[in-house]
């Protein structure tokens, strides 16, 4: 039985997908998968027995409830990786504290309920944090994210104040690790760890999110990776997890990208395997 086709889905935006996540596609043609890239909002898109990999849809913060709607739809007539409510709990940072709960170390986080007042400046006293970072539960990237310090607790209000007319808010201290050690993120294909890259501190004026370096992931890091996915407890055909480390060097869970994430598919063979677990993934 030959591999359904795949369609990779993307953003109006960004219709040939971002640089990176193209870089799969002779890899794809190489396994002689038939797989075109789709416009999520696209209502004239036939998903139909596909295998449907999201993959650049990064303007779906604006409009997530459409975006989970999309999802459903989908899942009903196709294959959807990774599954739909992964994307529904990941989608809404709040899964942060039900990791917590479940004993997974996380970075400490404040929630501010949407419109909700806040005081910035009491929070970041109470928490004992010289320095923090405010942003959206709801976002990619850095968007709409500030690095927040004594000098900046006005605009940090103000922003707060912004984002909170319409979605949840997290103020989390600013780990110092990060501008040395790193942000690490441990890309997982398939189940299996595929590689692992250090990210550069965007907040303090890398020049894009790709800004990376390869790296190896330690032990404790790998641990605390899988220790996360089990929570998850779903089939995923990618994942990335993002970890820093506290002041006392405890690894801790920054995010889990299991929606939308960059792959940094230019690393080692790293394309090559993941058109490996998508081939995988179709012919099932």
């Amino acid at each position: 039985m030959p591999p359904r086709r795949v369609l990779l889905a993307t953003a109006a935006d960004w219709p040939e997908m971002g640089d990176d996540e193209r870089l799969v596609l002779p890899f794809l043609a190489d396994r002689l998968i038939d797989a075109t890239t789709a416009i999520w909002s696209d209502p004239d898109v036939d998903w139909s027995g596909a295998l449907v990999v999201v993959r650049s849809t990064w303007d779906y913060t604006r409009r997530r409830d459409e975006f989970l709607e999309w999802a459903d739809r989908v899942a009903a007539v196709a294959t959807l990786a990774n599954p739909a409510p992964v994307i529904r709990s990941n989608t809404d940072k709040r899964y942060l504290s039900a990791l917590a709960a479940a004993g997974v170390p996380t970075v400490p986080t404040e929630w501010i309920d949407r419109g909700t007042a806040s005081s910035i400046a009491d929070l970041v006293r109470d928490r004992g944090w010289p320095v923090a970072v405010v942003k959206p539960a709801v976002s990619v990237g850095a968007q709409d994210t500030m690095q927040v310090s004594a000098q900046s607790l006005a605009e940090a209000q103000q922003l707060a104040d912004t984002i909170a007319v319409s979605r949840d808010v997290m103020l989390q201290p600013y780990l110092a690790s990060v501008n040395d050690y790193g942000e690490r993120s441990l890309v997982f294909m398939g189940g299996e760890l595929s590689h692992t890259v250090r990210k550069a501190p965007m907040l303090a004026g890398a020049s894009s999110p790709d800004d990376v370096s390869e790296a190896v992931a330690t032990d404790d890091e790998i641990a605390l990776a899988q220790q996360a996915l089990s929570w998850v407890g779903a089939d995923l055909l990618y994942a990335r997890i993002d970890t820093a480390r506290l002041d006392d060097g405890t690894p801790v869970i920054m995010e889990l990208e299991l929606t939308e994430p960059r792959l940094y598919l230019r690393y080692a063979d790293a394309a090559d395997r993941f058109a490996a677990a998508i081939a995988t993934a179709a012919s099932r």
